[in-house]
């Protein structure tokens, strides 16, 4: 099995641009799940597990971001596959 799952926190100007829909959409076109979310430092913070080419080309896609965000910096941290979504939801 070759599935990995990736955390990453998205700074720059990346809240009120569509930031979170754009990741949905990346998200479900890679076939990948998990969770995307605003966070109250004016972060996105997102989790995502699948197949480590779609979730290396999801990070790719995130670098770059919808038309109006403005990306200052990524932390991306890898972990196990768990397997522990079914779908990928934006949240708060």
């Amino acid at each position: 099995m070759n599935d990995i799952r990736a955390h990453m926190i998205v700074q720059g100007r990346v809240q009120n641009v569509g930031f979170r829909y754009f990741a949905a959409n990346c998200a479900e076109r890679l076939k990948l799940t998990g969770w995307v979310r605003n966070n109250y430092d004016g972060s996105v913070e997102t989790e995502v597990e699948g197949d480590r080419s779609a979730v290396e080309q999801f990070i790719s896609d995130i670098k770059i971001g919808p038309r109006w965000s403005n990306i200052s910096g990524v932390k991306v941290e890898y972990k196990p596959y768990d397997g522990i979504y079914t779908n990928f939801v934006i949240t708060r």
